[in-house]
């Protein structure tokens, strides 16, 4: 059956319209293109945000109506150890913001890096305790603004990075485990995968082209697995297994240390950057004022406080030692929430 031909005007009219259509989704088009390229500078941060001061870190936004000031407060980490136990561990931390902020505050357990990240750049937490390896992705992709670390009256706390072998193992050198079972932890882990990747090509060892990598999850599950012969090598860092010594989870002699680094930040403590500033301001308040119990001292190497934090300055090393492992941290597929790349980045 032959199709009836519309007539010339509704025709025209109809092209009228989709012209306007067109002309419209342009105008939009430029519209977000334009209020894309109003930030002066982003360097490594999402789209999401804007670092017109350059300190590396997100600025707050401009519109304070967008501040965040949330009658209760929720505090997470990034899980390294055994999470009942470190969540224990910071519980007196946790006590002493409610009661020093006036508002609720409580720990929100997660069982990985990416999972914390998330609910930071959701709004679902405004602050947290994050490994040395997940800073810089979290403050790149999460909006993370990174104010203090653990440490003492004169210096910020450090770790190494150290490859184990058993004590009664014949490694020496790395060189000597080309071919060997050697343990990573995470691919976001600083200690124990981009720094050996940045690293250990210099003392004639190359992941992924001397060993096959494998990924143990955590920094405790390749310290067992090299004590159980799981592996032949691991590469994690200091403090976890000092912790792990300390709780008498693993005794001291079971392990020769073949290979140590330069110090690394002990991680960092950050928060959301859209909180209002005045809450912002007496959270920081209130971390700084915590004196640390008996059994976080213990922990953290006779630490005994939070210390101020400059990330552009005190992250350096992080931010080369990910450049030059190659890995994505600093631009990560986890922009626009489909990524699912980090577990645990001491």
């Amino acid at each position: 059956m032959r199709r009836r031909r519309r007539p010339q005007k509704e025709r025209s009219r109809k092209h009228t319209m989709t012209r306007c259509f067109a002309v419209a989704c342009c105008a939009l088009v430029s519209h977000l293109a334009l209020a894309h390229d109003a930030c002066p500078s982003r360097g490594d941060l999402s789209p999401l945000y804007c670092d017109e001061d350059r300190d590396l870190i997100a600025d707050a936004p401009k519109d304070k109506a967008k501040w965040r000031n949330p009658a209760s407060l929720m505090l997470s980490y990034s899980p390294q150890e055994d999470t009942a136990a470190y969540e224990k561990l910071w519980a007196p931390y946790v006590t002493h913001m409610s009661q020093c902020l006036g508002r609720s505050t409580r720990f929100l357990q997660v069982f990985s890096s990416a999972a914390a990240i998330e609910a930071l750049r959701s709004g679902r937490i405004q602050f947290s305790l994050l490994a040395t390896g997940d800073t810089p992705f979290a403050v790149n992709v999460g909006g993370a603004v990174p104010f203090a670390g653990i440490g003492d009256a004169n210096t910020l706390l450090g770790y190494h990075v150290v490859v184990l072998v058993k004590h009664e193992s014949n490694f020496k050198k790395l060189a000597e485990l080309k071919g060997k079972r050697v343990a990573h932890t995470t691919p976001s882990s600083n200690s124990g995968n981009m720094a050996p990747r940045a690293l250990f090509p210099a003392e004639g060892l190359t992941p992924d082209k001397d060993y096959k990598v494998i990924y143990s999850g955590k920094h405790d599950n390749s310290i067992m697995g090299v004590l159980n012969g799981d592996y032949d090598a691991a590469a994690v860092a200091d403090d976890v297994l000092d912790r792990m010594l300390s709780r008498g989870l693993v005794k001291t002699g079971s392990f020769r240390v073949i290979y140590k680094s330069k110090s690394f930040p002990a991680g960092s403590m950050v928060h959301a950057h859209d909180l209002d500033e005045t809450l912002s301001a007496r959270l920081k308040s209130c971390t700084f004022s915590y004196a640390f119990s008996a059994d976080l001292r213990t922990a953290f190497q006779g630490s005994d406080r939070f210390v101020p934090m400059n990330y552009q300055r005190d992250f350096e090393s992080v931010r080369n030692v990910a450049q030059n492992s190659g890995a994505a941290s600093l631009r990560p597929g986890f922009d626009g929430g489909n990524g699912k790349k980090r577990e645990s980045g001491k």
